[in-house]
């Protein structure tokens, strides 16, 4: 059975306010009876939990042009029923333009007729006290929700400055060779990483990673893909372990890590060697796209390379190869973010539209970034990272 309501009862006539309070509570309602409209007015300043108000048109006291103006900024949505000893049409009328909810002549003889009207302006309040408390709960909810998405972009800005600190110095400058890199994010974390460090007196072993997904397991890989070569790079020193010079190897050992991570993150690798003393280049490729450019004076070409992305299948198989270097030439190297933002359509057009790029602009890497546009590039589709090596005799 449903709780009784309550009703706020408005008579000036002490005799009619008592009868229809007595009515009102036989029809299942708690009468709370008024006989000033000033009581009755700051009773409702209170804000009491009302599902009716009961009144009589012609109140002592009642001013019907200023309560129709004072009565909405109570904000209290409350139905009114006015009652009156005369069916004047007029009154009727403006009654209803007013906002009643219902209108009754004495003497109340239909009372099927207000028990269905007080019965009908219960069920509105239910219904307004129900979207006030989801209303409350949806507002409870977003504040708690931005508050968690406030500390989601703390971590993300703080995980954000660990992975910048990850990367390298950029330019690093052994003798005629330069290396150097960019990453524009897609998020706060990016899934694509670069990579260089010197390794013995000659060599150079230097890797672009691009994670599969955004945010911060991609970025997990790209520290777990770190801390690898870091670890061989250490290896090397402490127990003779040349897998550092191998790219090969190196992407056997990160294809067996991120499968172990079981995330179900891969990530497409290029990883290479440069020899500084013979000015050759050992490079490996995993399933990256673009492949890596080669610019030199007789033009530009891609280092083409066969194998599957690391972290997919246990016994992937690579291919190494061997290059002579030119004597001055621009190596560079993309994740796949970068095909986002050419203007081409298709795969292939976007390929012969970048092959064409480098064979107009091969002076330099920041000519390069210029004339792709990723100096003006504030928040890419996809994380955008690049690596450039460059030689000049």
């Amino acid at each position: 059975m449903d709780a009784p309501g309550t009703a706020l009862v408005v008579d000036h006539d002490k005799s009619r306010v008592l009868a229809l309070a007595e009515l009102v509570k036989g029809l299942g309602f708690e009468p709370v009876i008024h006989t000033t409209a000033l009581g009755a007015r700051e009773f409702l300043h209170s804000r009491p939990e009302l599902d009716v108000i009961l009144c009589e048109f012609d109140m002592e006291g009642l001013t019907w042009d200023a309560t129709r103006r004072s009565v909405p900024e109570l904000d209290h949505q409350i139905p009114i029923v006015l009652i009156s000893d005369e069916a004047r049409a007029e009154s009727i009328m403006r009654a209803l333009r007013w906002g009643a909810s219902d209108f009754f002549v004495r003497p109340l003889d239909d009372i099927e007729a207000l028990e269905r009207s007080l019965e009908r302006c219960r069920r509105q309040r239910q219904v307004r006290r129900e979207l006030e408390r989801s209303r409350k709960r949806l507002e409870a909810a977003n504040t708690e929700l931005r508050g968690t998405i406030k500390v989601l972009e703390q971590d993300q800005q703080a995980g954000r400055q660990v992975q910048m600190r990850m990367l390298p110095s950029t330019p690093m400058v052994l003798d005629d060779y330069v290396f150097s890199h960019t990453v524009i994010p897609s998020l706060y974390l990016s899934g694509d990483f670069t990579d260089y460090f010197t390794v013995g007196d000659r060599h150079v072993t230097f890797l672009m990673a691009d994670v599969s997904g955004h945010g911060s397991s991609s970025a997990f890989a790209t520290v777990l893909l770190k801390n690898l070569f870091a670890r061989k790079r250490s290896d090397l020193l402490r127990k003779n372990d040349d897998a550092i010079y191998s790219p090969v190897a190196m992407l056997k050992q990160a294809n067996l890590e991120l499968m172990d991570l079981e995330v179900g993150k891969f990530a497409t690798m290029v990883v290479g060697v440069v020899d500084t003393q013979e000015n050759t280049l050992r490079y490996s490729v995993a399933g990256h796209l673009p492949q890596p450019v080669l610019v030199s004076h007789e033009g530009a070409r891609y280092l083409r390379g066969e194998g599957s992305a690391v972290g997919i299948m246990a016994d992937a198989h690579y291919e190494e190869h061997l290059i002579d270097l030119p004597d001055s030439f621009m190596l560079a190297l993309f994740s796949d973010g970068i095909l986002e933002i050419l203007p081409p359509k298709n795969l292939i057009e976007k390929e012969n539209y970048f092959i064409r790029v480098f064979e107009e602009t091969a002076d330099s890497p920041e000519e390069l970034v210029t004339r792709l546009g990723l100096d003006r590039v504030e928040t890419a589709p996809d994380d955008i990272a690049a690596l450039f090596i460059s030689k000049r005799d």
